[in-house]
This record gives C-alpha cells, sequence and structure tokens, in this order.
C-alpha cells in the first residue's frame, strides 16, 4: 500500500488546543547599578528585594524553581513550589526573588539562609515581578508594563507566600527615598514599554541606599579572644583582566553557628599559597595590618555578599558587614 503524507498544516489544523509548554530556562535580565533612578512616565520603579533571583517554570500542576544560572532547586523550596503551582494550573514563566521577611516588612538575606540551614522554608514569600511565558504564548517581546498587568491578574487570589511585586511610576528619586526610609536596599527602575532582554544591563537601573556586594572568599584569620573558629574572612574579586584581587575583609555579622558552618566548608579548601594574583596587605587609616602569618588560605570557591560604606582610597572595603554565602553565584562571575 502506498503511503500517504499528511501536510503539517492539515496536521495541526486538527489540534486548536495543542499548546507549546515555557521554555526549559530563560536566562534572567539583570540590572545596571546608577547613582539615582531616572524619572518621568517612561519609567515603572520597584522595591529591590534581598534575596535569591528565582524562576518559577510552572507546567500544568507541577512548577520548578530555577537559579539565575539555571540550576534546579525545586527540592529546597518545595513549599514555595507548591504554592506557585496552586496557583492555577497552566503553563507559565514567572522572574521574581524569594526571600525571607522581617517582622517590619523588609526582607534579610541571612534570614533567608538561616532558613535553609534549619529546614524552614514553609514561611518564605516569593516576590514575583515578570511574566515570560503564559499559555503557550511567549512574552519576552511584549512591553514591560503589559506583562506586569497580565502577571496581577494571573497572581489575583495567590497565597501570601506568593506576592505580585507592584510599581509606581514617575518619580523615581521620591520613590527612592520612601525605599530607603523603610530600610529597604534599593528600588530598580524598568522601562515600561521596554521588552525583556537576557543578560542586559542597560534597560533595567539598580539604585541602593547603601553598598552591597559580592566577594570571593580566598582565606580566613585566626580568632582572637572568645570567638570561636574564625577571626575575618579576606575577600577578592576578579578584575577586567581576570586577575584576582585582595579586597579586604569581613569579621562582623556572623553569629557563632555560622561561623562553625563557614569554618567546616573552608576546611576542604584550603592552601599553602595565597590564591591572589594582587595582594594589599595593609588597609588605610581605618584598619589595622593584615598579619599574613596568622592567615590560613583556600581556594577561591565559596562567595559571600557583605555591605558596607565604601571603597578606601588604596582599593579595600571599609565598614563590612557579612550578610550570607551565594550558592546561586559562581565565583568566576565576581566583579567588582
Amino acid at each position: 500500500m502506498k503511503p500517504v503524507s499528511l501536510p503539517l498544516l492539515d496536521f495541526t489544523r486538527r489540534m486548536p488546543n495543542r499548546r507549546e509548554p515555557p521554555p526549559s530556562f530563560i536566562p534572567p535580565q539583570f540590572s545596571q547599578l546608577v547613582k539615582a533612578p531616572p524619572s518621568g512616565p517612561d519609567w515603572a520603579h520597584e522595591l529591590k528585594y534581598d534575596g535569591y533571583r528565582i524562576h518559577a517554570r510552572v507546567t500544568g500542576d507541577k512548577a520548578r524553581l530555577l537559579t539565575r544560572t539555571g540550576l534546579d532547586w525545586t527540592d529546597r523550596y518545595e513549599a514555595t513550589a507548591s504554592a506557585v503551582s496552586s496557583i492555577v494550573p497552566r503553563l507559565a514563566y514567572l522572574d521574581g526573588e524569594l526571600c525571607a521577611v522581617r517582622p517590619d516588612g523588609t526582607t534579610s538575606f541571612s534570614k533567608l539562609q538561616a532558613a535553609m540551614d534549619d529546614r524552614r522554608t514553609m514561611d518564605l514569600v516569593y516576590f514575583v515581578f515578570d511574566l515570560l511565558f503564559l499559555d503557550g504564548k511567549n512574552l519576552t517581546g511584549s512591553p514591560l508594563i503589559e506583562r506586569k498587568e497580565r502577571l496581577q491578574a494571573l497572581l489575583r487570589g495567590a497565597p501570601p507566600s506568593v506576592q505580585y511585586s507592584d510599581h509606581h511610576v514617575g518619580d523615581g528619586s521620591r520613590f527612592l527615598e520612601a525605599a530607603c526610609r523603610a530600610k529597604a536596599e534599593g528600588i530598580i527602575s524598568k522601562r515600561v514599554d521596554a521588552r525583556y532582554v537576557s543578560g542586559d544591563r542597560g534597560l533595567w537601573r539598580k539604585t541602593k541606599c547603601y553598598e552591597r556586594e559580592e566577594f570571593i572568599i580566598v582565606g580566613y584569620s585566626e580568632p582572637e579572644g572568645s570567638r570561636p573558629y574564625l577571626g575575618a574572612l579576606l575577600l577578592a574579586y576578579y578584575d577586567n583582566g581576570g586577575q584576582l584581587v585582595y579586597a579586604g575583609r569581613v569579621g562582623t555579622g556572623m553569629s557563632a553557628a555560622e561561623l562553625r558552618r563557614l569554618h567546616q566548608m573552608l576546611q576542604p579548601l584550603r592552601v599553602k599559597t595565597p590564591p591572589l594574583d594582587v595582594l594589599r596587605p595593609r588597609t588605610t587609616r581605618f584598619g589595622s595590618p593584615l598579619n599574613l602569618s596568622r592567615v590560613t588560605w583556600v581556594r577561591p570557591k565559596l562567595v559571600c555578599e557583605v555591605r558596607f560604606l565604601t571603597w578606601t582610597a588604596d582599593g579595600l572595603l571599609r565598614q563590612v558587614a557579612y550578610e550570607g554565602l551565594r550558592a546561586d553565584k559562581p565565583a568566576e562571575d565576581v566583579r567588582r
């Protein structure tokens, strides 16, 4: 019997209800750090959250949680994945920030990390600020304001652990002032008519209330007095030439439990020689000299986030406080 070939066009007409699933991963769009936010009706301003950037890929009644590098963290935050999938069984792809919320309403990265360590992740909140795919349609080419309108409608009736991240259109400076008074980390400003561009650092603009960056841990000093496990963490970053540059140290903001955890994680990474290409062993008048004889060096693998006042004239951090480890960012991506 002679085989019969069916044209593709005829075949698809017989499947009007067939919907394509969302992409397996959409690399996130990032923001560019600026000193002052833009103003005018072309810009929407959102709060900057202090947590993990998480994408949620929803297919039917299941949701997968993905980090900004595409790692699957669904098993780590099962309660959040369940909450997202319970909203409505649809095909969707969401962009947001997974956070721990303090009693005053502010978000805390250190509290988020503690919740993970203690396996108490059911109280975390997923703040969703973008919708990239819905019911077979890729929305990344649509204007931001249209994506957010669809997202707000989608999240109506969502459980308290999944919240729509609202925005303010107009005066960015006043919105930033209000955010800083509320003890937020800062704001993100986005053009209302812009499409979603993976990896782009110009269409979204980030303005901070205080300095906060990620650094690579390259060593630690010996503890003094009654302090257990370790003294301070030695920090570094990669410059544009690929050299590992010393940035200073951080010794505050770590509980005894966190000091113990860090010490255990750093032991397998110990090395005899400094991994640095550029070492500045002394600080300015704002700090004391670094005693290299009391330093244990480690391979540059672990990344932590710190809060600090400013950079000194000789390129070191001033008034630094530890916020937590960043398991979602590889050390190779850490730049000043």
